[in-house]
């Protein structure tokens, strides 16, 4: 009886004392470990700073500490490497792999040699405010790399959306007593299962989230789809006619590819983010067709313009024009010979509406979801401005659903554990000379 006693008794102790390791282990906010990929991202899982002892030179301990400190006290799940140049850091893909190696979403900085260079899980950051933040922080030519860090993380922290991840315990200082350690221990035992139920739920609605506003979108998607082989088929061209050529050939096909890998791959969405590559092809088929048409006509051949912001069916635009949504500022936006007419006259462009629960409203006054689909057909590069004022525009700067980075992979929430299951490209470009990069203007290879 007194054996099974025991046994019942030692069963909560050894859980007990494992918790108080791991709450031990992260104890300090700045770590210092061997070295090596693997000790890097074994500290970081601990704490918000890593340096590699080789590069204690350039950053102190004590210096860490404030940043990790800083860090915690934000609550953002901002990481920092500091590496030297050496062999187990590979420059080209160290970004990737310690975002691999760490699994954990959040923004990833690393000082490696002379060179700085960032990354971030487009839920917690968007791919251009990265670029930005890093160009800055470059070309501000800091002298030393406690400056370059802070800086980089007093703006990254008050940006970064999502919370610090769980593993790296309390706020920042070197102080821990027992009694805080056991208290924490205990809660780690008992309220484990608890938080993997809630972090478990949180996915599912998330998942049911993006399923609804995937089918929204697939109304929307699939009326463009048909509009564009209706365009198809009233273009009445036969490849064999008199007068056609090689070129009108080539464009008639093209059309024809974008239509059929249209439909494909609206069949094989599954996250709201896949229809960009839908409309991607639409834009491209209809300015293939407005080729083709120009060189039927004997015109010269079109400039290749967006399509018309009002509503992309029309086709390539024809000229820039001054408008100005519902209570918003003035821009400058692309449209069709026909809307540009129609504002001229003074009356309302023919917008594209899409169904809400407030009734049809022009897609700009919709909700996040349409945030990929008009990434298609305007580029992330564009679209920014054209939206600014609009409630698409607001959602999609405000919030990371769906429409940040106007489509692609949006992961998981900041600080959440996600293993390898991370989009690369987000975490893509090298340092210095291995990637195009460092002390330049904050590129990433071509990737962001």
């Amino acid at each position: 009886m007194k054996t099974a006693t025991r046994r019942v008794l030692i069963g909560p102790v050894l859980l007990l004392l494992a918790a108080l390791l791991a709450v031990a282990a992260v104890a300090a906010p700045g770590a210092y470990a061997a070295g090596g990929l693997d000790e890097a991202a074994a500290a970081l899982r601990k704490g918000p700073v890593y340096v590699d002892p080789r590069a204690s030179g350039q950053f102190s301990a004590s210096q860490a500490d404030a940043l990790a400190k800083k860090i915690k006290d934000s609550g953002k799940p901002v990481f920092v490497a500091v590496l030297p140049r050496a062999s187990d850091y590979q420059p080209r893909t160290l970004l990737r792999d310690l975002r691999t190696k760490v699994g954990i979403s959040g923004v990833y900085a690393v000082e490696l040699g002379n060179a700085f260079n960032a990354g971030a899980d487009p839920r917690v950051m968007p791919r251009s405010a990265v670029q930005n933040l890093v160009g800055a922080v470059n070309r501000s030519a800091y002298p030393t790399v406690a400056e370059r860090l802070n800086s980089f993380v007093d703006t990254a922290a008050g940006e970064a959306r999502g919370h610090a991840p769980s593993s790296w315990g309390g706020t920042g200082g070197t102080g821990f007593d027992t009694g805080t350690a056991i208290g924490i221990g205990a809660l780690i035992v008992i309220g484990g299962g608890g938080a993997y139920a809630i972090a478990r739920r949180n996915r599912r609605r998330r998942a049911e989230a993006e399923r609804a506003a995937l089918e929204d979108l697939r109304v929307v998607v699939d009326e463009d789809i048909t509009a564009f082989g209706e365009e198809l088929d009233r273009l009445d061209f036969d490849p064999g006619e008199p007068g056609a050529d090689d070129a009108m050939r080539a464009d008639y096909t093209h059309a024809l590819d974008a239509y059929e890998d249209a439909k494909s791959a609206m069949a094989a969405a599954e996250h709201p983010g896949d229809v960009q590559a839908v409309t991607k092809e639409l834009e491209d088929g209809r300015f293939s067709l407005a080729t083709l048409a120009a060189r039927r006509e004997g015109r010269p051949l079109p400039e290749r313009r967006p399509p018309c912001f009002f509503d992309p069916r029309h086709g390539p635009s024809a000229v820039d024009v001054a408008w100005a949504p519902s209570g918003g500022a003035e821009r400058t936006v692309p449209v069709c010979a026909a809307d540009k007419t129609r504002l001229d006259e003074g009356r309302e462009p023919l917008a594209r509406t899409v169904r809400t629960p407030q009734g049809d409203r022009p897609y700009w006054d919709a909700g996040p979801a349409y945030g990929p689909w008009a990434g298609g057909y305007f580029g992330s590069g564009l679209l920014p401005g054209l939206l600014a004022g609009t409630v698409l525009g607001h959602m999609m700067a405000s919030t990371p659903a769906y429409g940040a980075d106007f489509g692609g992979y949006q992961g998981a929430d900041g600080g959440e554990v996600t293993g390898a299951d991370f989009n690369p490209d987000d975490f893509s470009g090298g340092f210095g000379g291995d990637g195009g990069f460092g002390g330049g203007d904050g590129g990433f290879g071509g990737d962001f």
